[in-house]
């Protein structure tokens, strides 16, 4: 049997093709393109191919198992894979053949590939979040130059800005200025508007997110990006591995005695801690959600400061979710309020 690896690049890749005793068939540098693949894998008889999880790895494993092979993902994290490799001489010719020795000995450690419903759903998020930020950004630019002329614009939801704009005594100057913004404003809010109706359908029809929106501060947005983050719930093994995944438990260095933690990992994917955070300060505003988990925070502030608090409701936050989807109960706030009492 062979085993192939490859150091994936986006315009091109570097191939490595070694035998069972880890002779080299093949080493070869080509365009990273669907059909270049084709030309050197399609061919060969079924072999176990490596290669590191990145922007392109999805497509080209879809296309090398389509042609009959066996594809691992690997977790570039994962240290072992790499053998003796050193940074201090790095090439792609050298990383590829580490590949290739950790595919023929078995040392690596696959990544999680997304499904493809939840990709499609990670898309779909992306792009509204890329469209609310834009929307964002001409706000905070007509803001900062109505401030310079003295100005401005009574508080209120994104949504509203155009009204709230339209009410204020711009000078005819200014008008001018701002029009290309108010254009894009217009065009920026039906599209906004059209994606969270989009995603209000989907987390409704989803039972996993319909469920998922019974806990406090749980919106669409929210439980659609957990969904399509977590993808499987039993790939984690408990709450913590998950928020530990999320990038939410704090840096730890200690040794012996001593015992020091910092401020949060921030490992994982941002935009999932980004929602989380903003779910977190909802609960903080208003305690219609839960009363206990309200109370909770806002103890928690008192001792810690309010940013320390949000974020670990966050952390909280993320360990409900995730028992609420593994154990297929909707939120539960009298089980909650024991749990907050013993804290």
């Amino acid at each position: 049997m062979e085993y192939g690896a490859i150091d994936l690049h986006t315009k091109e890749s570097q191939i490595r093709i070694v035998t069972r005793e880890g002779r080299v068939v093949l080493d070869q540098r080509i365009a990273t393109r669907r059909d270049r693949f084709t030309w050197l894998f399609g061919d060969r008889p079924a072999m176990r191919i490596l290669l590191e999880t990145g922007t392109e790895s999805e497509w080209v494993a879809q296309h090398l198992e389509s042609l009959g092979h066996e594809v691992v993902v690997a977790d570039p994290n994962y240290a072992a894979m790499y053998g003796e490799r050193t940074r201090r001489i790095k090439t792609d010719k050298r990383d590829v053949a580490a590949l290739a020795e950790a595919n023929r000995r078995e040392i690596y450690r696959p990544a999680h590939r997304v499904s493809v419903a939840q990709r499609d759903v990670r898309r779909r998020l992306r792009v509204r979040s890329h469209l609310v930020g834009m929307r964002r950004q001409v706000i905070s630019v007509m803001r900062a130059h109505l401030r310079a002329e003295g100005l401005r614009l009574h508080t209120g939801a994104a949504e509203s800005l155009l009204t709230r704009y339209r009410q204020v005594d711009v000078p005819a100057a200014l008008q001018a200025v701002f029009a290309p913004l108010v254009e894009l404003l217009e065009t920026l809010d039906p599209l906004i508007r059209q994606a969270d109706q989009w995603a209000k359908q989907q987390a409704t029809r989803d039972p996993v997110t319909a469920r998922l929106m019974t806990a406090p501060g749980v919106g669409p947005i929210v439980a659609l990006s957990f969904r399509a983050t977590v993808d499987d719930v039993t790939r984690f093994r408990d709450a913590g591995h998950v928020s530990s995944y999320l990038g939410l438990v704090p840096r730890e260095a200690s040794s012996g005695d001593r015992r020091c933690r910092g401020a949060i990992t921030k490992a994982g994917p941002g935009e999932m801690r980004t929602v989380l955070l903003q779910a977190a300060w909802t609960v903080w505003r208003t305690p219609s959600g839960s009363a206990a988990l309200h109370a909770w925070v806002r103890r928690l502030g008192e001792r810690r400061g309010r940013k320390v608090a949000v974020v670990g409701l966050a952390r909280r936050l993320a360990r409900i979710l995730f028992a609420m989807w593994r154990d297929g109960h909707l939120f539960q706030p009298t089980r909650l309020t024991r749990s907050t009492v013993a804290a």
